[in-house]
């Protein structure tokens, strides 16, 4: 790797914007998604809002002021895992009750942004960038609801998108535009680690110069290059994992067609070659790290296993 790459920022989340002196790269980031400055006042960790050393490592809390003088938590999950539509539920969830006092009122619940960073495909559609947000809509009439004066001023009622999280999914292996827009610069760093010099867009000037390889000391280099062949490993064995576990899954559905029917029987092939196929991505890729001498705390990192799953490969 040469002296001047930018570091990833899957692993600079992890390792080196955590530190108040690099809030202007996560400040970058939020502020290009949301639309307005935003100005982050602390990172929310505590020994209480993690659940193991693999979920710090791999979900940063951040409580953030937007231009409103409001503040808002902003979760952001870089993770490759099995079941992520799940983990996320969970994650956001845990941000919202984690971060109210007990005993509080319900008006103290903070707005959550959950921005999820996923360099592993997540679904099927043709845009890298995903939204989601919740409203009320009617079955029959299909208005949207809404919130009168008199709610608003003598009950203190909210329209739902005020208070219910909003989801961001960026599919980072899906942009293959050329970088023009604010956030196509950002897609473009998050893909390939390129930043182009004199860059305006908000975040990426403070990281084209913070988070150059060279700054890293060398045991910073060691574990960052440990890193980059960990997510090579993986991403070879899961392509293969996957590809194996799809020819099992049409050939199991090809042939309990014959007897079943043609298309229930391809499509619980498939089904059952998936599910097949991505546990054994998960104990493939692990039992090659092991074999490779890789430190137990990476392979977890990597392929989401317990250490007690790992230790009997």
């Amino acid at each position: 790797m040469k002296d001047d790459d930018i570091i990833r920022f899957d692993w600079a989340a992890k390792k080196i914007l955590r530190d108040k002196a690099n809030f202007g790269v996560f400040e970058g980031l939020i502020t290009v998604l949301l639309g307005e400055k935003i100005t982050i006042a602390e990172i929310l960790e505590s020994e209480g809002n993690q659940e193991d050393e693999n979920d710090k490592s791999n979900r940063v809390d951040i409580k953030a002021i937007n231009t409103k003088g409001e503040i808002i938590l902003v979760e952001i999950q870089q993770t490759r895992e099995f079941y992520f539509l799940q983990r996320l539920l969970y994650g956001v969830s845990k941000t919202i009750t984690e971060h109210i006092v007990k005993g509080d009122k319900y008006n103290n619940v903070k707005k959550v942004y959950s921005i999820s960073i996923l360099y592993f495909d997540l679904g099927k559609g043709a845009d890298y960038l995903y939204h989601g947000s919740t409203n009320f809509v009617g079955v029959h009439t299909k208005d949207m609801l809404k919130i009168s004066v008199r709610e608003q001023e003598q009950l203190k009622m909210v329209t739902p998108d005020t208070v219910f999280p909003e989801y961001f999914l960026i599919r980072v292996n899906e942009f293959n535009s050329v970088a023009k827009t604010p956030l196509e610069e950002w897609m473009a760093y998050l893909k390939s680690g390129f930043i182009r010099e004199g860059t305006t867009t908000p975040g990426l000037a403070e990281a084209r110069e913070k988070l150059r390889y060279i700054k890293m000391s060398p045991e910073e280099r060691r574990a960052y290059d440990r890193h980059i062949d960990n997510i090579m490993v993986q991403n070879d064995v899961m392509d293969t994992a996957h590809e194996e576990g799809f020819a099992s899954g049409r050939a199991e559905g090809f042939a309990s067609g014959k007897a079943e029917g043609r298309a229930e029987g391809r499509a619980e092939g498939r089904a059952e070659g998936k599910a097949e196929g991505e546990a054994e991505e998960k104990l493939a890729t692990a039992q090659r790290m092991k074999s490779k001498g890789y430190p137990l705390a990476d392979i977890a990192d990597i392929t989401g296993l317990s250490p007690e799953e790992i230790e009997k490969l």
